[in-house]
């Protein structure tokens, strides 16, 4: 029998007993903060920053692998370079992965990697569900992704179920609570990537029983401080991030541009720690995700989650010093993924390819 199948066996056997310390059970030596401070944790890992959730007392680290596009392949395509982004990922302290069905194969290649690595007890896998029947209020569709789920990545229990971009939202939150009161999942939560949704999103916070919330937010982009991001430490909600890097379009913008000698002060060494840490310093927000298909952006990336952070004070001088950017204030209106329109060819992009063609 060879090493995999054995780590994913004992994987599947222990689920149970571990699903009451998820999220890093094993630094609970550490001392434990208030409610959504961040902290440093050590032990066998680097040191890194957490959070800690309101309603569980459960620690997720602040910086979150994120897998739309980039850890979507085609069936057959060499997953070796993914590999070494989750490996890299993983190995500098980071726990929280955040994927979904809609991800093309992203899902899959997760399931893959979790279950290579014995310590997979100790990943907040945050997945979600984007279905709305066959008729108004047929659950049929969201039971079969949730099993679909679970069997492609290996979990019993999934720690975070989110209704994807706020889809039949109705239906599928009191089904994801039900999944929770039956042990199945951990936490419930709605996500979505558009600013445009940000008020929906508050409403759901104010008069659901949500645990979590996945909104954009950017030092671009910051309508989420409006409503939402108060709401949500407001009511205990944790909050998980996509968009901090626009992108790639933030990265795009400061090419060239030396990085302000102010960063050191925050222990920023890169552009991208630079965003990163901008993001993880608000007070509401839990974790940020981050998707990225190279290991050496990895590398980079996970450096924003030690450290110091930026105060408010920092934090705006961050914001006036990207002002004086060239192109900063047109980050909205570029193309995602400039420069980087051929590096994706998975099912997603096959698909959008196909649906071009068909319209021309």
């Amino acid at each position: 029998m060879n090493q995999p199948k054995i780590n994913r066996r004992r994987f599947l056997g222990t689920m149970g007993a571990a699903a009451t310390g998820l999220a890093l059970a094993t630094h609970a030596t550490a001392q434990v903060p208030g409610p959504n401070t961040v902290s440093p944790v050590s032990g066998s890992i680097p040191d890194v920053l957490t959070r800690t959730l309101p309603r569980t007392g459960e620690r997720v680290t602040t910086l979150g692998l994120g897998t739309f596009l980039t850890f979507d392949l085609k069936p057959g395509a060499s997953r070796d370079g993914l590999r070494q982004v989750f490996e890299r990922y993983i190995a500098a302290g980071g726990r929280v992965v955040d994927t979904s069905p809609l991800y093309g194969s992203a899902e899959v290649s997760v399931g893959q990697f979790m279950g290579e690595h014995p310590g997979s007890d100790e990943i907040f896998l945050a997945n979600k569900i984007w279905a709305t029947g066959e008729y108004l209020g047929d659950e049929s569709h969201a039971e079969e992704s949730f099993r679909q789920s679970r069997l492609r990545t290996w979990r019993d229990r999934i720690n975070l179920m989110q209704c994807h971009s706020i889809i039949n939202a109705p239906v599928i939150i009191p089904l994801m609570k039900a999944w929770k009161q039956e042990g199945l999942i951990r936490h419930v939560g709605v996500t979505h990537h558009d600013s445009a949704a940000q008020d929906q999103l508050t409403a759901i916070v104010e008069r659901e029983d949500v645990d979590f919330i996945q909104t954009n937010y950017s030092i671009f982009n910051r309508d989420a401080e409006r409503r939402l991001l108060p709401a949500a430490a407001n009511k205990g909600v944790g909050v998980l991030i996509n968009l901090p890097l626009e992108k790639a379009r933030l990265m795009k913008v400061v090419e060239g541009q030396p990085l302000p000698g102010f960063a050191q002060e925050f222990g920023a060494t890169s552009w991208a720690q630079f965003f990163l840490k901008w993001v993880m310093a608000h007070p509401a927000v839990t974790s940020v995700l981050c998707g990225t298909s190279n290991p050496d952006h990895m590398s980079d990336n996970v450096q924003a989650m030690t450290g110091p952070l930026p105060d408010e004070r920092m934090r705006a001088r961050m914001v006036a010093h990207m002002e004086t950017i060239p192109g900063f204030g047109s980050v909205g209106s570029m193309p995602w993924y400039p420069g980087k329109e051929n590096m994706y060819s998975g099912l997603i992009r096959e698909a959008q390819s196909n649906a071009a063609r068909r319209l021309r």
